[in-house]
């Protein structure tokens, strides 16, 4: 998959590297695969956090509902390489490009990262993989309240619509302009000039 993303989030210099998600949801992804949990973890993300992701809505986001496991996975040949699985609900109100009103949009997310040595490895595999390929970050440590958020603005959908709008959309006035006259239809013209006795007002039988 190629969304020309190779680089994960990652933990600011010198932060401390932990086997769970804290306040700020820094999460070392070798110590959660390696963990006696199954290398899985969950929790709630405020919807007050995700800035950028309030910037491209109407209103919210709700509260995230977030899930994560990572595991190992053997490859041929190499070293094993760590997979991430990320899963992420929420709720935003969009505007409804068809009707202009509210809309309430649920956004989920079911997503599988490879984390790799390098970002030149990653835009290497990235080309012909259906998961996202990144860069291992600086001590396997990864920003997850980013990649949330990033995953959440790219569920946003392009041309937000109702199923259904809730309200009729309006219909042009065929009295436009201030011009109350009847308009003539000019295929009724014609039939008329067609008819016996038709003719243009002022021509002679």
């Amino acid at each position: 998959m190629n969304d020309k993303r190779h680089a994960a989030p990652g933990a600011p210099p010198g932060a401390r590297a932990t086997a769970s998600a804290d306040a700020g949801l820094r999460l070392n992804l070798r110590r959660l695969a390696d963990g006696d949990d199954e290398g899985r973890r969950d929790g709630l993300l405020a919807g007050t956090a995700l800035t950028r992701l309030a910037g491209d809505v109407v209103e919210g986001p709700s509260d995230v509902s977030w899930a994560v496991a990572a595991r190992w996975q053997p490859v041929a040949g190499s070293e094993p390489q760590l997979w991430l699985q990320l899963q992420a609900q929420a709720q935003v109100t969009l505007s409804c490009q068809r009707c202009l009103q509210p809309l309430v949009q649920a956004l989920e997310v079911e997503r599988d990262f490879r984390f790799v040595r390098d970002e030149a490895e990653a835009e290497r595999l990235d080309e012909n993989a259906d998961e996202d390929v990144l860069a291992m970050p600086s001590g396997a440590t990864i920003d997850l309240a980013s990649l949330i958020e990033d995953e959440l603005i790219l569920a946003l959908p392009l041309v937000p619509r109702h199923t259904a709008c809730p309200q009729p959309l309006p219909v042009p006035d065929a009295a436009e302009d201030g011009d109350d006259e009847p308009r003539q239809r000019p295929f009724a013209v014609l039939a008329s000039l067609k008819r016996p006795g038709g003719g243009s007002p002022g021509e002679g039988g």
